[in-house]
């Protein structure tokens, strides 16, 4: 089986005063973004930016593997929630993704805490985005909320 997922993005302007939208093939998702949402603290409204995207990309897919994983060893969970933090840091030359922090809360029942650690960190490397953005540093809390 071989799929493609389509989004696109769209951008008027000079970088620092310009603005885009960017949209999910589905129609699920169309926003706004500029330099402000993307370079800048703070709130920004409703625009987003290409890290916040990357990190809701990452958060759902590690959860889905995670949970498969899991209901695969036999302990399907009650509820797997992830935020994914990814860091955006100035280097000479432009910017770069360093670090992609994944927070992961599971209630998964009747399953051994090591076993648990061992299957997160195995859908941590394993998950088709976590392969594709190795270059950064992908880290992972686990925590367990029932046993």
């Amino acid at each position: 089986m071989s799929l493609t997922r389509t989004a696109t993005a769209q951008w008027s302007g000079a970088l620092s005063d310009g603005s885009g939208t960017i949209a999910v093939e589905s129609g699920a998702f169309e926003g706004p973004y500029s330099f402000e949402s993307r370079f800048e603290e703070g709130e920004h409204g409703t625009a987003t930016n290409p890290e916040e995207l990357l990190g809701a990309a990452h958060a759902g897919c590690f959860t889905m593997a995670v949970s498969h994983a899991l209901a695969e060893a036999g302990h399907p969970p009650k509820r797997a929630h992830t935020t994914a933090k990814v860091h955006l840091k100035k280097v000479e030359g432009g910017f770069e993704i360093p670090r992609i922090d994944l927070v992961l809360e599971a209630d998964v029942p009747g399953i051994a805490e090591d076993r648990f650690h061992e299957i997160a960190a195995d859908a941590k490397e394993n998950c088709p985005l976590s392969k594709v953005l190795r270059t950064a540093e992908i880290t992972l809390d686990a925590t367990l909320t029932s046993a």
